[in-house]
Parts: C-alpha cells; structure tokens; sequence
C-alpha cells in the first residue's frame, strides 16, 4: 500500500477520467480506437478500461490486474501507457481531459441475496435431507476468497457437495458455482467437492451447462420447504 505525504497511508482509489483520446492497444492481436470523448476507469485492483456511452457496461478495450499505468512526463505528457504481465500494451493518447477524479469507495459487501433466495438457503439448510437421504449440513455461506458458498454439506457417503441457491437458475449461477469449486478443491480437507445448482426454476441453458460440468441441479418447492401444502392438483 503506497504512502502519501507526511507518511500517510495512501488508499486504493477509483480514478475516472473523461478525455477526448485515442487508444491502440498492441499485443496478441492489434487494434485502434481512434479519436473520440471516453470514460478511462482505473480501478483500485489495478485494472483499466476505456468505455464510450453506448454497449451498457461493457469496455471498448481494457487491460485487467496485475498491471502497471505509467503516465508520460515532458513530451509525451499527454501518453499513457498500461502495460500488463504478458507484456501487452494499451497505449492511451490524451488530446484533451474535460474531467479527472478519484474516489475511495471502501470495501464492498457484495451482492445481497434478495428475500425469497436468503429464505430458500435459510429451509433449505434445516432441511438438508432434501437433497437426498443421509445429507448433513457443514455450515451456511461458507467462506472462500471470492465469496461465500451458500451450503457446504456431506452426503451419505461422507463427501463434500457445495450448494448454490437461485431463485432463478442461469448460466451465471452455474459460473458462479464452478468457480467455488475449483477453489474448494484446493482444499485437501474437503476435496473432492462437487457441486449442486438448487434453485426455484432453472432454465435449460444453465441446466445443460451444469451437467455438462457434472454438477446436479436440483429445483427447489418453496413452499415444501416452509411445510406449506400446494392446493392444487397434482400427477404422481
């Protein structure tokens, strides 16, 4: 962590520059921005991305961590230049900068799971059972680095099974719960851990994903869970 004046501990900052610029990026591949007005986001963990005000949240050209950002001095006052571990190049030449900030935005607390899917892990955890005879709970929101894990559990046989909950069920979820596993099976005490996707409903693209990676889905009847009784009709 860099250190300001007077010895100050200087925090990670979020840095937003709006500037007429153009961008050439030189790497694997080679390509040109020309000439435009840009959002440069530089963001605490390091990473840099060029946006216009179209294509929703998606960049034009970014370089992600780690890399560095060198700002030119004398002649080349107006050049920056990223430069990431590989070696690559995301050159940004500034014509004329309408506006330049940095924000400490503090420590995220992450997405917060709305109501119906913080129930679901809530019954579903006291009903372990659920996913099959012999299941037992090791705890709810499990810890990893990039986030906690909604149920960590054993099945009957004793290994360790790791449960996403949705209320909905996408491919983003299936994503999600992929990169869980490959961090919980780092773990020499719980691997090999596989994965369940349980969620109210899950579309078919997110269903044939999971299985693709061997992980189960498995739909979830929120008011069984609550031990509240469907009126209507059913085929057995």
């Amino acid at each position: 962590m860099a250190r300001g004046p007077g010895g100050r501990i200087a925090l990670p900052t979020m840095r937003l520059v709006i500037a007429r610029c153009s961008v050439d990026y030189a790497g694997r591949l080679t390509a040109h921005l020309p000439s435009s007005p840009r959002l440069i986001l530089v963001k605490a963990d390091g990473s840099v991305s060029i946006h216009a005000d179209d294509r929703a949240y998606k960049p034009l050209n970014w370089m992600s961590p780690p890399c560095t950002l060198k700002e030119g001095v004398d002649d080349d006052a107006g050049v920056w230049t990223v430069v990431n571990k590989a070696g690559e190049k995301l050159i940004i030449t500034m014509e004329e900068v309408l506006h330049d900030s940095s924000h400490e935005l503090g420590v995220d607390p992450g997405l917060i799971k709305d109501g119906v899917e913080a129930h679901l892990q809530e019954l579903l955890a006291d009903r372990i059972e659920t996913l099959g005879e012999g299941y037992t709970l090791i705890r709810r929101e499990y810890p990893t680095a990039i986030g906690p894990v909604d149920i960590l559990c054993r099945d009957a046989d004793g290994a360790t099974v790791a449960v996403e909950i949705k209320r909905r069920g996408e491919i983003d979820g299936v994503e999600q719960l992929t990169r869980y596993l490959e961090l919980l099976n780092r773990d020499p005490h719980l691997a090999p851990v596989r994965g369940v996707f349980a969620a109210q409903e899950i579309k078919p693209q997110a269903r044939v994903l999971a299985t693709d990676r061997g992980i189960g889905c498995v739909v979830l009847d929120y008011n069984g869970l609550r031990g509240i009784e469907d009126d209507k009709l059913r085929l057995f």
